[in-house]
């Protein structure tokens, strides 16, 4: 039986990032968990989704209450698919899954945006201070400076 992995991140180049680790996510029994936007909706042809409501701090009214909701499906996800491991590039969508699966003593694995390379994001800095992240990968070796603990896997793209 192959490992239960849930691979999740938000739209945008979290998920560009994300699908160029295909043939990765396709060799386990995995759920991809992202944003349900027009842009993510053919996914479901090609890959085993499952959606959350996108949210941006930007809409500063609506983004706490999305967030919320989120978060509840993030229980039923965790719940439900019961994944041993979570694979995230980041951002809303996933930190409150990363934090509740740590409460579940799953694994987290945060892999740290290509776009990043002297500054982290807030979630990567999140998840490496309050060690959400059981691996927080870089692709910058400038980036082990500033994230410590995290380990330099290579580039994604």
């Amino acid at each position: 039986m192959k490992k239960q992995v849930m691979f999740i991140c938000s739209v945008g180049g979290h998920l560009t990032q994300m699908l160029q680790l295909s043939d990765l996510i396709k060799s386990y029994d995995y759920i991809l968990v992202t944003d349900k936007t027009p842009v993510t909706i053919p996914l479901k042809e090609k890959y085993n989704v499952r959606y959350m409501t996108y949210c941006s701090r930007k809409y500063k009214f609506s983004y706490p209450f999305k967030e919320a909701y989120n978060a509840i499906l993030a229980l039923i996800y965790l719940i439900r698919y019961n994944p041993k491991v979570i694979v995230t590039t980041g951002t809303h969508t996933a930190m409150p899954t990363c934090v509740m699966a740590k409460w579940f003593g799953k694994k987290v694995i945060y892999i740290e945006s290509f776009a990043k390379n002297k500054i982290p994001t807030k979630s990567a800095k999140y998840a490496h201070d309050h060690n959400i992240a059981d691996t927080l990968v870089v692709q910058w070796d400038d980036m082990k400076k500033v994230l410590p603990n995290s380990e330099m896997w290579g580039w994604i793209y």
